[in-house]
């Protein structure tokens, strides 16, 4: 039943980026807010694992890889339209042999299998778990699969909590359109799973509520 789930939803995602993939980045760099200052702050060890859950178009992965150039890199998505942009941008931009790709499910995926390795120095959601029916098993997931010393960084929508009302009920109308639900219960499941996964969260709200921030961190 749940590769039912999986497979349905990659074909729902592969269906609504089948043709904005090839705009996606020009149009989402206006409002997908924060995913500079988090892949700034990254700061993977030498020669440490990056992995993006929800990689998309690779935009944010050739970003990291120019900033970080020491750390390996990784990214799973669950559209297999995405990642065709997504190697053909990491090829043009020369970063095939630092960059690797593969299809996942973000609730569920073996990384031994994808990619070789066991657990990751870093892991970052940028702006997926307002796309994930099931994002907190997204989450999860990704939390489970930190390194000793390692963290989870996350940026997707607030709640445009300090931002006047008229304009939180034109945006989340416009997001709905394309099956963005921004995640009000973000800061509580995020501090959930920490406590039960013995990590450490933090939580910040950005430009006044437009973008959420949390990080989770596992102890060396």
């Amino acid at each position: 039943m749940a590769g039912d789930v999986g497979a349905g939803h990659a074909g729902h995602m592969d269906a609504i980026y089948k043709t904005q993939r090839h705009f996606y980045d020009l149009t989402r760099k206006y409002y997908l807010l924060g995913r500079d200052a988090l892949i700034a702050g990254l700061a993977p060890p030498p020669n440490g694992t990056v992995l993006e859950i929800g990689c998309g178009t690779g935009r944010n992965l050739i970003a990291a890889a120019r900033r970080w150039p020491d750390a390996r890199y990784y990214g799973v998505d669950i559209s297999e339209a995405m990642l065709e942009t997504a190697r053909a941008s990491i090829a043009k931009a020369g970063l095939t042999g630092r960059i690797t790709l593969a299809q996942g499910d973000a609730t569920a995926f073996d990384n031994m299998a994808l990619f070789g390795v066991a657990t990751f120095d870093r892991i970052f959601q940028s702006y997926t778990l307002s796309m994930i029916p099931d994002w907190k098993g997204a989450l999860r997931e990704a939390a489970g699969k930190l390194a000793p010393g390692g963290r989870l960084d996350i940026v997707d929508f607030g709640q445009q909590e300090r931002l006047p009302s008229p304009f939180k009920a034109l945006l989340f109308a416009w997001l709905a359109k394309f099956d963005v639900t921004p995640r009000a219960e973000l800061k509580g499941a995020a501090c959930g799973i920490a406590r039960d996964t013995g990590l450490t969260a933090s939580f910040a709200s950005l430009r006044n509520g437009y973008a959420w921030s949390a990080r989770l961190s596992r102890a060396v």
